[in-house]
């Protein structure tokens, strides 16, 4: 009998083979790629609103509704994406999600151009260039976020498709450190783009460019899933976050106190990130890029540098500590347990952070901080507890229900922070606001403490016991 293709004369496996370790890991490589983009470019918006403020002449609502027309199309999407993805398959489902994706991008980066202003004032009439621009924007937006969120759900099959029983909390974590550095990168590269390359418009293209970039990293994956499937008869994977209605009746109390925390979390997190750059850019005067010699890479690299100097740089302290630092919290909680407790304390760290940011002048590195804090223990807490108090055949309605009624608050309040900008032309109200959403989030994971010891305290319990 021959050996197949890749596989030694030994019977392991080659290098290449699909049953191979290295294979599995650049299969993983090219997976955790496809949201690098599409992480880029929602928060392209926010990384830039101050520019889009001054040069596009839309307002800080608007900004935010940019953002809100993205939760709204992720609402509807969650309920039929994980169908596509059983009816379609992995692979051309992702594909079709990418390539929204860029569709959707491409039409933001080309929302002012000469075609689509004349496209406006056929529709809307004469003079009516710059709505014919913000709604050629909010239909690129809604688009992009009909795809990026069922692509992650894509990927989560994706790596339950490889990684099922073998290493898998190490691909999803590697794969969202991966997506986070999307995010890391637009906010202390975005800004500079755009004062480096001609304005807003460059820095939208860069974002479609790294969507592209995403998209050809899912026509890698492709071909390494089919050669892997032709080889190893992979199966099809259940997708996590599927929603199935007759499930949901059977949740406990807990689990709707976890899903209110984490409405009311993020609510108070992304709607905040959304415009803080124009916050700390307004209030503290922190500029948009460091003032550098050099060429744009060593500009990009003094942004890095000096992260905590510029207004987007300190935009991203709460994405920079969620990358480095959740891997230890996810440990940590596995080896003390205490979800429900540290969901107390990092729903309380949230309050004073909005107040110093609203009333006082301190620098805004230290309520960052504090809110990097927050958004390492919340999530490493939060996320894994719903496993511990849903059965296990209703995990994946209850994370699919979970992500989309957390989307309805970052729906709403991205353009409630920008109203009440425009209406109170500072960003006092808005700080209170989200000060408030930390005082419901820790009604809600002190409600969430009683209601465990109730149910038999699991969330308190280390993950070995």
């Amino acid at each position: 009998m021959t050996d197949s293709p890749g596989t030694m004369a030994t019977g392991t496996p080659g290098f290449f083979h699909p049953a191979s370790r290295p294979y599995r890991f650049i299969v993983l490589l090219f997976a955790s790629l496809l949201p690098l983009g599409s992480y880029f470019a929602y928060d392209s918006i926010g990384a830039i609103s101050t520019i889009l403020v001054e040069q596009l002449g839309i307002s800080r609502a608007a900004i935010g509704n940019l953002y809100t027309v993205y939760s709204i199309a992720a609402i509807g999407t969650l309920l039929v994406g994980g169908i596509l993805i059983d009816v379609l398959g992995t692979r051309k489902a992702s594909l079709l999600f990418s390539s929204l994706v860029v569709l959707g991008a491409a039409i933001v980066a080309l929302s002012d151009t000469a075609p689509v202003q004349a496209i406006g004032a056929m529709i809307l009439g004469p003079g009516q260039e710059h709505r014919a621009t913000y709604w050629a924007m909010v239909a690129g937006r809604f688009l992009f976020g009909a795809g990026s969120e069922s692509m992650i759900v894509a990927q989560s099959s994706i790596f339950a498709r490889w990684f099922k029983g073998k290493e898998l909390a190490l691909a999803f974590g590697i794969g969202l450190t991966v997506s986070r550095i999307g995010t890391l990168f637009t906010f202390n590269t975005e800004a500079l783009i755009a004062k480096e390359f001609g304005g807003y418009r460059a820095a939208l293209w860069a974002a479609v460019f790294l969507c592209l970039a995403s998209l050809a990293a899912n026509v890698v994956y492709v071909i390494l899933d089919r050669r892997g499937e032709r080889i190893l008869a992979l199966k099809e994977e259940g997708v996590e976050e599927k929603i199935r209605l007759a499930d949901i009746g059977a949740f406990p109390r807990s689990y709707w106190y976890v899903t209110l925390l984490c409405v009311t979390f993020y609510s108070a997190i992304f709607p905040f990130t959304a415009l803080s750059t124009d916050f700390f850019h307004e209030k503290w005067g922190l500029p948009l890029a460091v003032e550098s010699g050099g060429g744009f890479f060593a500009q990009a690299f003094g942004n890095f540098l000096h992260m905590f100097s510029t207004a987007p740089g300190t935009t991203s302290i709460i994405i920079f500590a969620s990358m480095v630092f959740a891997p230890f919290a996810g440990s940590l909680v596995d080896r003390i347990g205490r979800r429900a407790t540290l969901m107390v304390f990092g729903s309380l760290l949230m309050i004073p952070s909005y107040l110093l940011l609203a009333y006082t002048h301190v620098p805004p590195t230290i309520p960052m901080i504090l809110l990097g804090a927050a958004f390492v223990l919340v999530p490493a807490a939060m996320w894994p507890s719903v496993a511990l108090v849903v059965d296990e055949k209703r995990v994946g309605t209850a994370y699919g229900l979970m992500t989309m009624i957390q989307n309805i608050g970052l729906a709403l309040f991205p353009y409630l922070n920008g109203k009440l900008r425009d209406v109170t032309h500072d960003y006092t109200a808005s700080m209170l606001m989200f000060a408030s959403l930390g005082v419901v989030g820790l009604v809600f994971a002190l409600l969430l403490r009683i209601a465990d010891a109730r149910e038999g305290g699991r969330l308190e319990r280390p993950s070995a016991t």
